[in-house]
Order: C-alpha cells, then sequence, then structure tokens
C-alpha cells in the first residue's frame, strides 16, 4: 500500500472527553438575548466555559478540537425571561429568573443585575450539570447538561446535590424534564442546540 501526503498530521478520531456531572465554577464569556418567536419567551443564552478545578477551559478545548465547519460552543445555558402575563408559569420564569441573578450577584462581589444582560459578561456563577439523555436519528445515549445555576461559593464548599438524571419518556416518546431542587426545569427551546453532537 502507498503511504498517503500527511498521513502524520492527519487527526485520528477519537471519544470526545466528557464531563462528569458534578458542580463547577463558571465564567460567562458571553451572553445574547434571543427574542421570543411564535409566542415563546424571549431567552438569555449564557455562554460559559469552566473556571476553576480540574476541568477548567473544558468548553475552550472541545470548541477547538471540533474539525467540522459549522463549530459549536457547547456550553450554554438558556434563561427564559418572564412574559409578564400573570400566568402561573410567569410567576415561575420570575422566580427561577430572580434566582439566578442573585446567584451572579453573590457570585461576584459589588455586582448587582442591572437589566443589561451584557455586565453578565466575565463574572463567575456555579453549575449543577446532570446527564441527559437523548434519542436522534437513530442515536441514543447521555450527554452532560448545565441543569441549573447556583451561587457560586455553594459549588466551592460542596454544599450541593448534583440533579438527578434527565431522561426520556419513553412511553410517550416525548422529553421528560427533571426539576431542579427548586422544583423548576431548565427545559431546552430548540432540542438540536443541546444535542452532543
Amino acid at each position: 500500500m502507498k503511504k498517503w501526503n500527511d498521513y502524520e498530521s492527519t487527526q485520528a478520531y477519537s471519544d470526545n472527553e466528557r464531563l462528569p456531572a458534578g458542580g463547577y465554577v463558571l465564567k460567562v464569556q458571553n451572553v445574547r438575548l434571543d427574542e421570543g418567536r411564535n409566542g415563546n419567551s424571549d431567552v438569555l443564552v449564557i455562554a460559559f466555559d469552566i473556571a476553576e478545578g480540574e476541568y477548567a477551559g473544558f468548553y475552550k478545548r472541545n470548541f477547538d478540537a471540533q474539525t467540522q465547519e459549522d463549530k459549536k460552543w457547547k456550553g450554554t445555558y438558556r434563561l427564559y425571561c418572564p412574559r409578564d402575563d400573570g400566568s402561573e408559569k410567569d410567576v415561575w420564569t420570575k422566580r427561577r429568573f430572580k434566582t439566578v441573578m442573585e446567584a451572579f450577584e453573590n457570585s461576584n462581589q459589588g455586582y448587582h443585575w442591572n437589566w443589561d444582560e451584557k455586565t453578565l459578561k466575565g463574572k463567575l456563577i456555579g453549575g449543577l450539570f446532570n446527564n441527559k439523555e437523548y434519542d436522534f436519528n437513530g442515536r441514543h445515549g447521555f450527554f452532560t447538561n448545565c441543569h441549573s445555576l447556583i451561587d457560586a461559593q455553594r459549588i466551592r464548599d460542596g454544599k450541593f446535590k448534583v440533579p438527578d438524571d434527565t431522561l426520556l419518556n419513553h412511553v410517550g416518546g416525548g422529553a421528560g424534564q427533571t426539576p431542579d431542587a427548586d422544583g423548576f426545569m431548565n427545559i431546552p427551546d430548540g432540542i438540536d442546540e443541546e444535542l452532543p453532537f
């Protein structure tokens, strides 16, 4: 067999490093506000990387290792904004939003949420990650999901519980969601953004 050009520099396929479920201190890399469409709520899309510990820089390494043309930053959390419509769902959304903003304030001395999402860039926050099941185009498995955001000091102190796995509802075919410690869920807006590939 004849050796082809660039054999030594050709990157072999390998299993991607997988982040274990657990708690991590995160640093916000970017934030954008996606306006709701078709009656959906606006969403703050918070891009982050792990800032401390053995997995620091995990999402940057993941991004740099991607070889496809349409690389995607995998470290994101979607925080739904209240619609201010007085519904029960809106009350839950307001509580979730305020809980996250208080966690940002508690994690960053002197920071106060001022309704400018751009001020979150560079801030620290704690993230609780669980395993989330997927079934897409015949592929099935689990990926590590940023389930909820909490005070970074709780992560450092080990005062947190890893959320239970989020499993698909195999009977009805829909995605089942597992609530976090305060009973709220981080439900993805678009499943394609949440898939690990």
